[in-house]
Formats: structure tokens, C-alpha cells, sequence
């Protein structure tokens, strides 16, 4: 197997993107990312596009093809296969990108990841995302995300002695990263008496734990290592690439305040990696939820288990704490256009090795670290990268 590294990024800005399509923001991301590999069209032997629910969202089936049209690669008829998983559909894209890759098959793989969200209600937003549990054993029941998620707070806190402060202070947190990144949804401090006046939506969950709905498109573009250097002259190699499941109904998992697939991704990532959580400098971790990022800290191996909401608190996971999570603001408040999100996250790793995330810059950063779930924990992505 070959090693594989990102030569080229882009990322349109997140948020309520009423002025562009999927197809202008796809397009935007793709020249963004093309530009910086220097690359042509002609030298792309395939594009990976994660899209959650296309159908739902725009009503528009068939996204592979589609972001072949819309990039101008049709007339190559450069093979495009669009992926879903969901909200981990965009960390599923890079990886079939890295493996076809990594396996010789391709040279040169775009990975990209797209969600038009907002031209829909916010009802209808909410029931095709609800999709990513099991419609037939929790959404009939009338279990939403935010619904599952709170379950899993509410466990977390009265098993482990969690607090909502604790909670709070990872919005506050990734609000405070997002003022410092132009392409995020929200650019706002938030403190956490703030998250705790804002409107109940689950107990213990308030508006302000929750993840937006988001318009976004990310793109990264892939070479073998051996010739990333023709193209970039800061590649970034992914030295880790691992995926796991786990049972999609909540109800059915061995532990409420444990996400499995992501304890399984993660431990195979870091031996791929050869290396420990102690070493990762940086890490964008799947915060749709406020309980989320504290669940996935400890469940990556960052802290002891029931220790999440403490590192929150105590500043472990800010920019010059232990480990910086969250560093674009996250999905809470970069934004979350679900198809997009996994790709973000590369996008602002690749960023953050190349020296090149402005004011939120982490210092001497060596290892970077991308998390990304599906639905409740069903899917979990975690991707390992390194200068």
C-alpha cells in the first residue's frame, strides 16, 4: 500500500448560503482546492463526494454525476461516486479517496464534501437528519438527535458528576476558535450564561449545545507521498485512515456514554499511525452536540473516561491547552453542513500543519487528528495526518 498525502484544500464559507446552490458552492470549494494542488483537470482520476441527503435537501438524486457536471469534469468522464454515511459522509469520502490511492489504482483523487441545507424548512431539515438514527425503533417513537444526544448527557452527568457549566464552556470554547475563522458560520463569543438562558430543546441540551443548520462544500485533493512534492510544497501525509460501526439504534449499545465506533476507529488509526493520543497537537472532533466533543475527548484516548467535561473546564482543549480541539470553531460553530463536515475537518488540520490558520494558529504543530460520526455513533471516521 502506498502512503498518501493532501496536496491541495478549499472550503466555501459556511452558514446560510441563500445566494449559491450545491452546484455553485461545490464549484467554488473544487477551484479553491484545484488552485492550490495546481493541478488540471485532466491529471484527476476520480472524485469521492460525501453527501448525506441530497434527495431531501435540493431533491436532486444522482450527486456523483452531478459534481462531475458541475466541476467541468464530465467532458473527461473522470469516474465521480458520491458516498453517504451520514454526518460522517464527508470523513467516508476521504477515506475511499485514501484507498484508492493508497491502493495504485488512482494518482490523483479529489475527496469532497457538499450539503445544501437551508432551502428547506426547518421541519424538514430536522426529519431528514433524523434519518441517520433508526426511523423505525426512535424517530416513530419521537426520538430526535437532540432527544438521543440529551439521553447520553443526562448519563454522562449522573454517572460521572458532568456538569451543564462543563458542557457550556465547549460552546464557549469553539464560539471563541470561530471568531477567528473567516469561513465560519457563527464569528460570535458566547459565554456560558448564555448557553444556559438559551431555549431548552432536550434537557439537559440548550440551543446554544446544538450544531446549526449550514450550506458548505469542502474539497481536498490526494497524491501518493512519493510525488506529492512535484505539487505542493507543504503536503500533508495521512498516516492514519480508520473506520468502525456500531449498532445504529441507540437503545442497542453497550454503553450510553461511550460511542464504540469511535473508540475502534480511533485505536485503529493510531496504530496505523504508530503513535499515541498523547502526541496528537491538534484535533477537530464531531461537537453536534455539546455532550458530543466531551464524549469523543475521552473516547480518542485525549482524557480518562467521565474526565471530558472537566478538560473543558479547565482549559485543556483551548488553543494553548494540551490538545486543541475544535480549532475552526467546530460543527457547533464552523457550522455542519453534514455532507461537508469530514472534509472541514481535513481542511482545517491540512491548515493548521501548514502553518497557515492565521490568529487561531496552534503552535508547533506536528499531528493533527480528524473525528467524524454518523448519526448517533452508527459510523465514526478518524483520520490521522502529520507534516
Amino acid at each position: 500500500m502506498r502512503s498518501v498525502s493532501i496536496i491541495g484544500v478549499g472550503c466555501t464559507k459556511f452558514g446560510e448560503r441563500w445566494d449559491s446552490s450545491l452546484r455553485d458552492m461545490i464549484a467554488e470549494a473544487g477551484v479553491l482546492a484545484i488552485e492550490d494542488a495546481e493541478i488540471t483537470g485532466e491529471q484527476i482520476d476520480a472524485l469521492y463526494v460525501g453527501n448525506m441527503s441530497g434527495g431531501r435537501f435540493i431533491e436532486q438524486e444522482h450527486i456523483g454525476a452531478l459534481i462531475a457536471d458541475c466541476a467541468g469534469l464530465s467532458r473527461l468522464h473522470v469516474p465521480s461516486t458520491r458516498v453517504e454515511a451520514a454526518c460522517a459522509s464527508g470523513g467516508l469520502a476521504l477515506r475511499q479517496a485514501v484507498m484508492a490511492v493508497a491502493s495504485g489504482y488512482c494518482d490523483i483523487v479529489i475527496a469532497a464534501g457538499v450539503e445544501k441545507m437551508t432551502d428547506v424548512s426547518s421541519g424538514t431539515a430536522a426529519d431528514a437528519l433524523a434519518a441517520a438514527a433508526d426511523r423505525e425503533w426512535e424517530c416513530f417513537f419521537g426520538a430526535t438527535f437532540p432527544a438521543l444526544y440529551a439521553m447520553m448527557a443526562k448519563m454522562h452527568m449522573r454517572r460521572y458528576g458532568t456538569t451543564h457549566d462543563q458542557m457550556a464552556q465547549v460552546a464557549v470554547k469553539n464560539h471563541h476558535h470561530a471568531c477567528m475563522n473567516p469561513i465560519a458560520q457563527y464569528q460570535m463569543e458566547i459565554g456560558i450564561d448564555d448557553v444556559n438562558r438559551s431555549s431548552m430543546v432536550a434537557d439537559p441540551l440548550h440551543v446554544l449545545d446544538c450544531s446549526p443548520i449550514s450550506d458548505g462544500a469542502s474539497v481536498v485533493v490526494l497524491a501518493p507521498t512519493e510525488t506529492a512534492r512535484k505539487f505542493s510544497d507543504t503536503p500533508i501525509k495521512i498516516v492514519g485512515c480508520a473506520q468502525a460501526s456500531d449498532t445504529l439504534a441507540l437503545h442497542d449499545r453497550r454503553d450510553l456514554t461511550t460511542l464504540d465506533a469511535t473508540v475502534h476507529a480511533g485505536r485503529s488509526a493510531f496504530r496505523q499511525a504508530g503513535i499515541e493520543p498523547r502526541q496528537v497537537d491538534v484535533a477537530e472532533v464531531h461537537d453536534c452536540f455539546t455532550i458530543a466533543e466531551i464524549l469523543a475527548i475521552e473516547d480518542l484516548g485525549f482524557v480518562e473516561k467521565g474526565h471530558g467535561g472537566r478538560a473543558a473546564e479547565e482549559g485543556l482543549t483551548a488553543l494553548d491547552g494540551e490538545v486543541a480541539v475544535n480549532t475552526s470553531g467546530g460543527l457547533k460553530a464552523c457550522g455542519h453542513p453534514v455532507g461537508a463536515t469530514g472534509i472541514k475537518q481535513a481542511y482545517e488540520i491540512a491548515l493548521q500543519l501548514r502553518g497557515e490558520a492565521g490568529r487561531r494558529q496552534v503552535d508547533e504543530v506536528e499531528i493533527g487528528l480528524a473525528h467524524n460520526v454518523g448519526g448517533s455513533g452508527g459510523t465514526a471516521l478518524v483520520h490521522i495526518f502529520t507534516r
